[in-house]
This record gives structure tokens, C-alpha cells and sequence, in this order.
């Protein structure tokens, strides 16, 4: 990428967005209050949603992170690739893992499996975005920010090649890049 958004529709506002988070952490307050869950943020992808919902939850949490990866620079999803994490013991645990959007789900529903295999009392998924895809995901998520079309998007944490995670909005690319 040379730096230039690409030819693209903005879909979901900055305020969109905000009010979406706004809509989550009520939802996830009502559920995880009084819990104490460890909350796992999927890097790249959820790291800029879970700086902006982590404050808006008004409970005791403990954090960490794991980062896979089955996208790389493409736009379509490949094998994968379990980089590292989670780095604090799940056993006994409630689990919020939080992730930029939920697709296809394999990603998800896999490290869901990891750590119930660690030990994890319960995991719930909080996705900023699904795809409305019109196939069923291989898993479902417990909280949703925003629904997206069936488009590559990106922006508020989902990249294009590598760029634009940090625009506050989300955009999908045109269907015809003229």
C-alpha cells in the first residue's frame, strides 16, 4: 500500500462506532459483573477495539493476549498460525476474548477450543463486527458491535495489506475498483 485509502465506502461512522461500543460494554457490564474474568484480546485485529471497550467496563478484569494469525497480507484466509499466548493461566477462568470480526469463525472457534482446553471454565466472544455472510459461522458470538455486508472491510482494527486499522470508521472496498 502506498499510504492512499483505497476506493472504498465508509459503512459504519467514527460515531457508529462509538455508540456500538457504548451498546457492548452495557451488555457485557450486565453479564460480567462481579466476575473477575480474564479478558484476551486476538491481536492484531482487536487490539484497537479492546483499548476502547476495556474503559467502558465498570468490573474487575485481568488481561492478556493472543496473537494467531490466518490472514497475513491477503484478503482471504489461509492456515493457522498460533504465534503466542495467551500469557496468564485460563484454568478455572471466565474468559471474554475480544476480536476485530467475526467471519468465517474458524479463527475464533479454535482458540475458543484452546483454551476450554486449558482449563477455562467458560469463553465467551465479544466481535466488534460479523460479516453477514449468509453461511453460519462456525461459531457465534456472544456480544456484536456492528454488522458488516459481505465485503472485505477494514479500519477500527481491520486491516487492508497490512494498513489502515487505525481509521476510527469502518469501510468496505468497492465491489469495482474503477
Amino acid at each position: 500500500m502506498n499510504g492512499e485509502l483505497p476506493r472504498s465506502d465508509e459503512i459504519i461512522s467514527a460515531a457508529d462506532v462509538q455508540a456500538a461500543l457504548d451498546r457492548m460494554a452495557i451488555q457485557i457490564n450486565a453479564r460480567l459483573t462481579g466476575r473477575h474474568p480474564l479478558v484476551i484480546t486476538v491481536m492484531n485485529g482487536g487490539q484497537i477495539f479492546a483499548g476502547q471497550l476495556l474503559p467502558r467496563l465498570t468490573f474487575a478484569l485481568d488481561c492478556s493476549y493472543v496473537h494467531v494469525r490466518r490472514y497475513g497480507n491477503n484478503t482471504s484466509g489461509g492456515e493457522l498460525v498460533w504465534i503466542t499466548g495467551p500469557h496468564e493461566p485460563v484454568r478455572g477462568r471466565t474468559v471474554l476474548l475480544l476480536d476485530d470480526i467475526l467471519d468465517e469463525g474458524r479463527t475464533l472457534a479454535t482458540i475458543r477450543a484452546r483454551l476450554l482446553e486449558q482449563g477455562a471454565t467458560e469463553v465467551l466472544l465479544a466481535a466488534f463486527a460479523l460479516k453477514e455472510r449468509g453461511q453460519t459461522a462456525a461459531i457465534t458470538a456472544d456480544f456484536i458491535g456492528v454488522r458488516v455486508p459481505n465485503r472485505f472491510v477494514f479500519g477500527f482494527g481491520m486491516d487492508i495489506a497490512g494498513a489502515w486499522r487505525n481509521l476510527p470508521s469502518i469501510r468496505a472496498l468497492r465491489e469495482t475498483q474503477d
